[in-house]
């Protein structure tokens, strides 16, 4: 029998990192569901389609083959047989991902990818509706949060470390511009789920925010 924990939050609170870490302790798999919606954004970019115009990202969804591969531990993105992992993680990817997101057809599209691996994998999944739309009935449920300037300084640090040159009022411009986006679109917006556990982790540690999420996830189970 699988094991299903959703994790959401806004944007930088750490989602991914903890995800991937208690994934790693607990000996199941992490899936990162917005890397799916960067994949989108950029392949449409890529492609020539204005990813900022619905009908046409939604018409050219049938032109796109995505799947999911693991390796080692790592999750991979392959579009149509190519591989773009490596070009969804830029500050546009994530303003593209945000925007391809609020479209339904996007989210319609992706919604049976999503549950089809939660079904055949125990997984631990992070993004903005996975507790409410994708995974309603999960076993645990966690939304992280975390003060803006707490989440933007964390992107920020992550950036740098991959070698990227950016600004932090910029990155913080571009985190609350997310905020806004992610809770107040039409289709799956950012919320908290009724059954889940709220967790701030403004002012903890990477290693206590995990050890914090992993004795939620042993007091579920």
């Amino acid at each position: 029998m699988s094991l299903q924990i959703a994790i959401d939050g806004p944007v930088g609170a750490g989602k991914s990192t903890i995800a991937k870490e208690c994934a790693k302790r607990l000996g199941i798999v992490y899936m990162d569901t917005g890397a799916l919606y960067r994949a989108v954004g950029v392949y449409c970019k890529e492609s020539g389609v204005d990813a900022y115009d619905e009908e046409a990202v939604a018409d050219y969804l049938k032109n796109i083959n995505i799947k999911i591969r693991l390796a080692d531990g790592v999750q991979y993105i392959i579009i149509n047989d190519k591989d773009i992992t490596d070009r969804i993680r830029t500050p546009e990817a994530s303003m593209l991902a945000s925007k391809v997101s609020s479209y339904g057809a996007v989210r319609a599209f992706l919604l049976d990818l999503q549950r089809d691996f939660a079904a055949n994998n125990s997984v631990i999944m992070d993004g903005r509706d996975i507790g409410t739309v994708i995974l309603p009935k999960a076993d645990v449920k966690i939304f992280l949060s975390a003060d803006a300037e707490e989440r933007a300084r964390r992107r920020y640090d992550e950036l740098v470390g991959k070698g990227q040159s950016v600004n932090f009022d910029d990155v913080l411009k571009d985190l609350e511009k997310r905020d806004r986006n992610d809770s107040s679109r039409a289709n799956a917006p950012l919320k908290q789920a009724d059954d889940a556990i709220l967790l701030n982790t403004t002012g903890f540690t990477f290693n206590e925010s995990v050890e914090r999420v992993m004795q939620i996830i042993k007091s579920k189970g």
